[in-house]
C-alpha cells in the first residue's frame, strides 16, 4: 500500500510538469518531454492493471508501441535526449552526459508497466522528481545546480536500491514463481500475435515474421525443433558425467517470436521434472551487460541507442557501490539457496541474421575510467565467484541452439529449414570422423595452422601430453548436446608455446562487427591487437578492448577447436550469409580460438569420456589452474569465439614430438585420411 501511495503521489505531481514553467531552458524542455514520457507509461501501466491492455487490437498495440520507442528510432535519434550527443548538444557537457543516462533510465519503466511492477516504477519518478525539485529550488535562489549534486542524488539511488533489485534479478532467474513470460507463452493463443505486444518488448518485423513463420508450419516439425532443443540439455549432463535427476530448475533463454517452439520446450522439461524460468533481459545500466543481452528480449529499436548506453554504470560505479553490490548478490542467493542448488543451468535460443552492426563512437557517450574498468573486472570476477557457490559449475550444464529471423533476407523460409536440418545432422557419422581427427592430434606435440587468400594468421598452439594415450585424450569429440549443431573437435591448450597471429578479414562478436581483427598471443596471453573498424589505431584498440577484451588488460586463449561442419559452411555460401551466423555456428566452419576461460571452467574436477571411453584431461591451462589458490587469478568470466574460414585457411597440421607434420586441412579441404566425407558439401558448391 505504501509503494502505491507513493506511486500516486510522484504521479500527481509528474502530470504537472508539463504545463510548468519553474525551470529555465534548456532545462525546461527535457523535463516536460520526459515528463509526458511517464505520464504515457502510466497510461499503460493503467491498462495493465484494469485489464484492458490484453482486449486492445492488434493496430491499437502498435501505436501505443509506436508512441513508446519513436523517440529512439534511428530516423528521430539524431533529436533524442536518449543520444548523449543531442544532450551535451542542447545542455552542455556538464549536464548532457547526465540527463541523457537519466533518459535512459526512465525508459525501463516501460517494461516495469507492463509487468505491474509499482515498486521499480515510484523509485524512478521518483528519482526524476527529486532532480526535477532541485532544479526548481536553485532556479528560486537565482541559479542552476551543480552537476555533482545531480550525479550525488543518481549515486544515493543506485546505492539505495541495488540490493532489492539485485535481489528480484536473482530471483527472476532461480524462482519459477517469477511467471511474468511464462504465463503469457502457456497460457496465450499464440495464433493471436497480439500476445507479442504483451511482453513489453519492441517488436520488429523479426518477432512479427518468426512467429508468423512458426504457426505456419506443422505441429510435428514444432515438436521436433523442441525435442532436439531439450534432448541437447538432457545429454548435456549425461555427457558431462552430472546428474540431472538434482535439478528441479532450468532456466530458457530466448527472443521473442518462438513461443510455438517454446512452449513445447516447457511441456518437454515438465516431463524431464524441472520447472521453467524465463527472465527479460537488463533494461537498466546497473543489469546491463554491455550490449549483450541475457534473458529473453524483443527486437533492439536503435543498436545506435544500445552501444551509446552500454557503459551508464561509469556515472556512478566506484569500489563502495560494487562491494555493496556483491554483498546483495550473496544476500539474494542466501535467500534463496535452495532453489539455487537445484538450478540446472539455461537453455539458450538464439538468432541471427540481422544486418551487422558497426558502431560509432561518441565521445559524448559515458565510459568506463580505467579505475572503473578494473572494478568491473574485479566485480565480474567475484560475482562469478558468488555464484558458482550456489549454483555449483560442476553440477550444472547448459544448452544452445540458433535460427534465423526474417531480417536474413528473401531466402528466410528455405534457410530456416537448413538450419533446422543443419541443427539435426547425424551425431553418428560425426563421431567417428571426428575420431579420426582426435587420434592424429593425441599423437601431436602441438598444431600449427596457417591462413591464405590474405588471411595473415600464423599460429602454434601447444598441446597437453598425454600419460597414459590408451585411456586418455587431450580433445573432445563434440556432437550436438550443449553446442548446437555437431561439428568440432576442442581442446584447451597449453599457454607456454601457444604464439603466433590470429587474423580474420571479418566476424560478428556479441552482435558488433569487427573487421580485419588481429590478435597477437605470446605463450598463450595476448599482447597486441588491432582491427579497422576506425581511423585511428587509438579507437580500434579501445574498441577491442571494451568489448572482446571485456576491459581486461590481456586474455588467455582458453580453447583451440576444429569445425567440421562443412555443410554449414556451403550453406552460409550458398545464401551469402556468413557475416551474419552466430558464433554458435560459424564456430562449427572451421578452427576456432576462443579468448577467455576453458570449456570447463568450475568444472575442472569433473571427470569426462569421449564416446571411446577415453577421459578427457586437457580441461585446464596455467591460468585455470591457479583456482586452487586464488579463483581472481584463474577466471575471466567471459570465453569468445573467433573463427577462421575454411577459404581463408591454409593449412591446419598435427605436428609430432620429433617434428613430423601431418596436415588435416590444406587448403580450405581436409586431407587426412577417413575424413573424406566432410569434403562432400563442397562439391554443391
Amino acid at each position: 500500500m505504501f509503494d502505491k501511495e507513493r506511486y500516486i503521489l510522484a504521479i500527481e505531481r509528474i502530470l504537472q510538469i508539463p504545463d510548468e514553467k519553474t525551470v529555465e531552458e534548456p532545462f525546461l524542455s527535457y523535463f516536460h518531454r520526459v515528463a509526458k514520457f511517464i505520464v504515457y507509461v502510466h497510461e499503460v501501466f493503467e491498462r495493465e492493471k484494469e485489464g484492458t491492455l490484453r482486449k486492445m487490437t492488434l493496430e491499437e498495440l502498435k501505436e501505443q508501441q509506436r508512441s513508446l520507442y519513436e523517440d529512439i528510432l534511428p530516423q528521430n535519434y539524431e533529436k533524442s535526449y536518449g543520444n548523449p550527443e543531442y544532450g551535451v548538444k542542447q545542455l552542455g557537457q556538464d549536464y548532457g552526459k547526465i540527463f541523457s543516462y537519466l533518459y535512459a533510465e526512465v525508459r525501463s519503466m516501460i517494461v516495469y508497466a507492463y509487468e505491474g511492477r509499482i515498486f521499480d516504477l515510484t523509485i524512478l519518478a521518483e528519482l526524476f522528481l527529486e532532480i526535477y525539485n532541485l532544479f526548481e529550488w536553485e532556479k528560486r535562489e537565482g541559479g542552476l545546480p551543480k552537476a555533482e549534486d545531480i550525479q550525488q542524488i543518481i549515486y544515493s539511488f543506485e546505492s539505495d536500491y541495488s540490493q532489492e533489485r539485485i535481489e528480484r534479478r536473482i530471483g527472476e532467474q532461480i524462482d519459477p514463481s517469477y511467471d511474468f513470460a511464462v504465463k503469457i507463452i502457456m497460457e496465450s493463443d499464440l495464433t493471436d500475435l497480439r500476445y507479442l505486444y504483451w511482453f513489453g518488448e519492441y517488436i520488429s518485423n523479426n518477432e512479427m515474421g518468426t512467429a508468423k513463420h512458426l504457426n505456419a508450419m506443422e505441429e510435428e516439425k514444432i515438436q521436433w525443433m523442441a525435442d532436439t532443443f531439450t534432448e541437447g540439455y538432457r545429454k548435456g549432463f549425461i555427457n558431462g558425467n552430472k546428474d540431472i535427476s538434482k535439478k528441479k530448475v532450468v532456466n530458457i533463454r530466448y527472443c521473442l517470436g518462438f513461443e510455438r517452439v517454446v512452449k513445447k520446450a516447457v511441456e518437454n522439461f515438465k516431463k524431464m521434472g524441472l520447472k521453467v524460468t524465463i527472465f527479460r533481459a537488463g533494461v537498466n545500466s546497473s543489469s546491463k551487460k554491455g550490449t549483450h543481452k541475457t534473458g529473453y528480449y524483443g527486437g533492439i529499436p536503435n543498436k545506435q541507442y544500445e552501444f551509446d548506453h552500454k557503459e551508464d554504470q561509469a556515472l556512478y560505479l566506484d569500489r563502495r557501490l560494487a562491494n555493496k553490490k556483491l554483498e546483495g548478490l550473496k544476500n539474494a542467493y542466501e535467500k534463496r539457496k535452495e532453489l539455487a542448488a537445484v538450478h540446472g543451468g539455461p537453455a539458450v535460443m538464439e538468432v541471427f541474421g540481422e544486418e551487422p552492426f558497426v558502431p560509432l563512437n561518441k565521445e559524448e557517450a559515458l565510459t568506463y575510467s580505467k579505475k572503473q574498468q578494473k572494478i568491473v573486472v574485479e566485480y565480474d570476477g567475484e560475482a562469478g565467484k558468488i555464484t558458482n557457490e550456489y549454483i555449483k559449475g560442476e553440477e550444472r550444464s547448459f544448452t544452445i541452439i540458433a535460427y534465423p529471423i526474417p531480417e536474413i533476407g528473401e531466402a528466410y523460409s528455405e534457410i530456416f529449414d537448413e538450419i533446422v536440418a543443419i541443427n539435426t545432422l547425424d551425431n553418428e557419422k560425426y563421431e567417428k570422423i571426428q575420431q579420426t581427427i582426435i587420434d592424429l592430434l593425441d599423437e601431436s606435440a602441438f598444431v600449427e595452422v596457417k591462413g591464405m587468400n590474405g588471411n595473415r594468421t600464423d599460429l602454434k598452439i601447444a598441446l597437453h601430453p598425454l600419460k597414459n594415450p590408451e585411456k586418455e585424450t587431450g580433445f573432445e569429440n563434440c556432437v550436438a548436446d550443449v553446442n548446437i549443431p555437431v561439428g568440432e573437435v576442442f581442446t584447451s591448450p597449453l599457454l607456454q608455446g601457444t604464439s603466433g597471429i590470429l587474423h580474420v578479414g571479418q566476424v560478428y562478436l556479441h552482435e558488433l562487427s569487427y573487421t580485419d581483427l588481429e590478435i597477437t598471443l605470446q605463450d598463450g596471453m595476448v599482447t597486441e591487437y588491432s582491427c579497422g573498424n576506425f581511423p585511428s589505431l587509438e579507437e580500434n584498440k579501445k574498441y577491442i578492448k571494451d568489448n572482446l577484451l571485456h576491459h581486461h588488460e590481456t586474455l588467455p586463449l582458453g580453447e583451440f577447436a576444429i569445425g567440421t561442419n562443412t555443410r554449414a559452411y556451403v550453406a552460409a555460401k550458398k545464401y551469402k550469409i556468413e557475416n551474419k551466423l552466430p558464433i554458435l555456428i560459424a564456430e562449427k566452419m572451421g578452427p576456432h580460438f576462443a579468448l577467455g576461460d576453458t570449456c570447463f571452467s568450475f568444472s575442472e574436477e569433473v571427470k569426462t569420456y569421449n564416446p571411446d571411453g577415453k577421459e578427457m584431461m586437457a580441461k585446464e591451462n596455467e591460468r585455470s589452474i591457479l583456482r586452487k589458490e586464488s579463483l581472481s587469478e584463474a577466471y575471466f568470466y567471459c570465453h569468445t569465439d573467433i573463427t577462421i574460414p575454411y577459404d581463408e585457411l591454409g593449412g591446419l597440421y598435427g605436428v609430432k614430438a620429433d617434428g613430423k607434420k601431418v596436415p588435416i586441412i590444406e587448403k580450405g579441404r581436409f586431407v587426412l585420411k577417413g575424413c573424406e566425407e566432410l569434403n562432400e558439401p563442397f562439391l554443391q558448391q
